[in-house]
């Protein structure tokens, strides 16, 4: 978990700094944040992180086209979506676009952190 780096794509303030909160007290590094899928686009450009962690709705580009854009610029990138109760059909379609893993909202910080230590591998 050293050193591994996060960017976080949330909409919702009150929310991106609760997951900000959960991540830095769990030792991994916020490296920058975004409100929406192109903002998110041009941070992973510019930041690389080891992972992403988007939300599905949000205004002006959604998540599931900021995940292919994501992985248009590497294949590689590890992304976990966040995604309310109902939205199932939604996750399956950011699975599909290459996301590696979802949490789900309201979430808990045991989850959250369970969620990235597999997708990390840590």
């Amino acid at each position: 978990m050293q050193g591994k780096t996060i960017l976080l794509v949330e909409d919702n303030d009150t929310i991106r700094g609760v997951l900000e909160d959960i991540v830095i007290n769990a030792g991994y590094k916020v490296i920058g944040g975004a409100s929406d899928g192109r903002e998110a686009i041009e941070k992973f450009k510019l930041l690389r992180p080891d992972l992403c962690i988007v939300d599905i709705r949000m205004p002006g580009m959604d998540g599931i086209e900021a995940v292919k854009g994501i992985k248009a610029i590497d294949e590689h990138a590890l992304i976990i979506m966040c995604s309310s109760n109902g939205e199932q059909h939604l996750v399956y379609e950011c699975l599909q676009a290459g996301a590696v893993d979802f949490i789900r909202k309201p979430f808990s910080e045991a989850g959250v952190l369970t969620t990235i230590s597999k997708v990390l591998g840590c």
